[in-house]
């Protein structure tokens, strides 16, 4: 029955997740309060393994959830499955149709209104992570705000910035093992 559920629930985060993995953020989080297959803490681990392991993000973290609440394979293809199946099926529909509809004033400007319901669902997302980041359980409240956390972020913006040249795998391993030492 879980994998039964995990297939569905991800079914509708691959349909209405826009934008990309990012933009799976707020559904995995719908996920912590419905079910309680993770934590939060978890889910920001699996943000920052599924940003910087080959792979979508939104996949990888799929991926994650069904290996982990089922404690199998099959629960991880499950998961993943049901994440990509949607956008397999309407690209597949969408190719049928584009060569006819490409041209399309309605179709144009149905995309055109697509990109603000993207940015809003990335920017939430953005948010989300900030607050967990940023502030003790996520809480808003400026008594709450991490310092350490904020410092990090703006040392590692400076460093991006200074050595624009450095390969961006070199990055991540550098944040990577910052994140370990300091157990964030």
């Amino acid at each position: 029955m879980t994998w039964i559920l995990l297939f569905w629930e991800f079914f509708k985060t691959g349909l209405f997740a826009l934008g990309g993995g990012l933009a799976t953020i707020p559904f995995l989080y719908d996920l912590i309060d419905k079910y309680h297959w993770f934590t939060t803490e978890m889910l920001m681990n699996m943000i920052a393994i599924s940003e910087s392991t080959p792979g979508a993000m939104g996949v990888n973290m799929a991926t994650y959830v069904g290996y982990y609440t089922t404690h199998s394979l099959l629960g991880g293809v499950i998961t993943t499955l049901g994440l990509v199946l949607p956008s397999i099926i309407i690209i597949c529909i969408v190719a049928q149709f584009l060569k006819k509809f490409k041209e399309s004033k309605y179709v144009q400007n149905a995309f055109y209104g697509l990109r603000p319901a993207v940015c809003a669902m990335i920017a939430s997302a953005g948010l989300s992570v900030f607050a967990t980041t940023m502030f003790i359980n996520g809480d808003w409240n400026i008594n709450n705000f991490q310092y350490f956390p904020f410092i990090l972020f703006l040392i590692g913006l400076a460093f991006t910035q200074r050595f624009k040249k450095l390969h961006p795998i070199a990055i991540i391993c550098i944040f990577a093992i910052c994140g370990i030492c300091f157990q964030l």
